[in-house]
This record gives C-alpha cells, structure tokens and sequence, in this order.
C-alpha cells in the first residue's frame, strides 16, 4: 500500500505562487497515475490536475489551466503542484491521490484509491 504526504501549503497573497509536494512510500508509486483534489470549506472535493505514471501526460481542471502545473519524479517518488497566479478561490485543501491506472483515464475521486491527510493554501486578497 502506498502512503502518501502532502507539504508546502500555507499563506499567500493573491497573485502569488505555491509549491505542493506529496511525498509516496511504496514500490508500486512509478507505475500508477497521479492526482491533486481540493476541498474548499463546504464544498465537494474537486478534481485539480492528474499526471500519468511516467509524466507523459497530464490533464487539468478548465479552472486552472496555465496557472498551475503537475510534474513528478519517480526516482523521488514525489509528484508536485506548482500553483502561480493563486487567487482567493483557490483557498482550499489539497490532496494528492494515487490513482489505479498507469494512465490518465478518469479525473473521478472513485479511481484514486490511496490518499494523503491534505495541506492547507490560503490566498489572501
């Protein structure tokens, strides 16, 4: 089972930029996709961004395209979120999540099995 540990959220002003981590333990990390989700206090956790299991392709939400890019290394066994141009409805919590495909087929929570406990970005305007 892979666990996973998200870090490097925090306060920002609007405008700024954030780098999500999450950190995986477990062989298996390399050969599956990747996801962020958010959660914004009294709403549904969202789909943010996915990313195949060897980096080739990615996908995101209508809403943050050209603002936020997802990259991994699976010799870190770490995948990022790197989040510019942050705005004050981007205030939520993120998650990254392992998904059951190697490849991108779904941006659905169902299809991702493992997750982290979140960390928190705020955005201040």
């Amino acid at each position: 089972q892979v666990q996973l540990a998200e870090s490097g959220g925090g306060l920002v002003q609007a405008g700024g930029s954030l780098r999500l981590s999450c950190a995986a333990s477990g062989r298996t990390f390399s050969s599956y996709a990747m996801g962020w989700f958010r959660q914004a206090p009294g709403k549904e956790r969202e789909f943010v961004a996915a990313i195949s299991w060897n980096g080739g392709s990615t996908v995101y939400a209508n809403f943050v395209k050209a603002r936020f890019t997802i990259s991994r290394d699976n010799a870190k066994n770490t995948v990022w979120l790197q989040m510019n141009s942050l705005k004050p409805e981007d205030t939520a919590v993120y998650y990254c999540a392992l998904d059951q495909w190697s490849t991108i087929r779904s941006m659905d929570l169902a299809d991702f099995g493992s997750w982290g406990q979140g960390t928190q970005v705020t955005v201040s305007s």
